[in-house]
């Protein structure tokens, strides 16, 4: 099942795809796994168990939001909408503090699933290295595609042909922008391809803010509005 085609579909992402998605190699040269480190060995005292034994609560997340016609993240950095007809749809695709929008195409096309066009924003996920030059961008870029692309379309996603790249400058601040076409054929779909494009941008404080496009093929007059976006979007620092 598509990740991004059901509305909703937010609460469905694991962890475990999370990490699948930064350790896939089947898409691009230079997107080498993260390798696991392991913990150092305790020294000393093993403190005695606190009984009874307090499990702290697990800090959530944080998580964006679309207000009006922007969509904000969570360190308050924000990028417009596509139009007023993309609905609030959340973070799908592993970015940090990350809101979407959504764009339905083909309603229940099977009878049962839907199928439409989305864009994520937000912070650079916290699980990719990143260092502000040409080669980390470029990288944290890769990263980030294999990452949306498993929680997109699991880790069986085919891809069409290789992904291309271009530097891109959003008010001074440089970038990376990554394109690749997805196969997405289905019985019953309308559609044949998506694009997918990914914008990594430096925010000048050693962090970056990412969008992500889920471009169906029937729509290709959206590609050029997303890149428009990504050229609006506002830095909070």
């Amino acid at each position: 099942m598509h990740r991004a085609r059901l509305v909703g579909a937010l609460g469905l992402v694991l962890a475990a795809v999370a990490t699948t998605g930064l350790t896939a190699s089947w898409i691009w040269t230079k997107a080498d796994a993260v390798t696991p480190v392991d913990l150092p060995a305790a020294r000393g005292t093993v403190p005695s168990t606190i009984t009874p034994p307090v499990r702290p609560s697990p800090t959530p997340p944080p998580v964006g939001k679309v207000l009006g016609a922007k969509m904000y993240a969570s360190n308050q950095d924000a990028m417009p909408v596509m139009s007023a007809a993309w609905v609030d749809n959340g973070d799908n695709t592993g970015l940090y503090g990350g809101t979407g929008i959504w764009l339905m195409l083909h309603e229940k096309y099977d009878g049962k699933d839907s199928w439409g066009n989305y864009v994520a924003f937000g912070a650079l996920s916290k699980r990719i290295p990143y260092t502000n030059t040409p080669a980390g961008l470029k990288e944290a870029t890769v990263r980030t595609a294999t990452n949306a692309l498993v929680r997109l379309y699991t880790d069986k996603v085919k891809l069409i042909g290789v992904a291309t790249h271009r530097p891109i400058t959003v008010k001074g601040h440089r970038g990376h922008e990554l394109t690749i076409k997805v196969d997405v054929r289905k019985p019953k779909l309308p559609e044949t391809f998506s694009t997918v494009m990914v914008a990594v941008v430096d925010r000048g404080d050693g962090t970056a803010v990412v969008s992500v496009a889920d471009i169906a093929g029937s729509t290709p007059q959206w590609l050029p509005v997303w890149r428009t976006k990504v050229s609006q979007i506002e830095f909070s620092n």
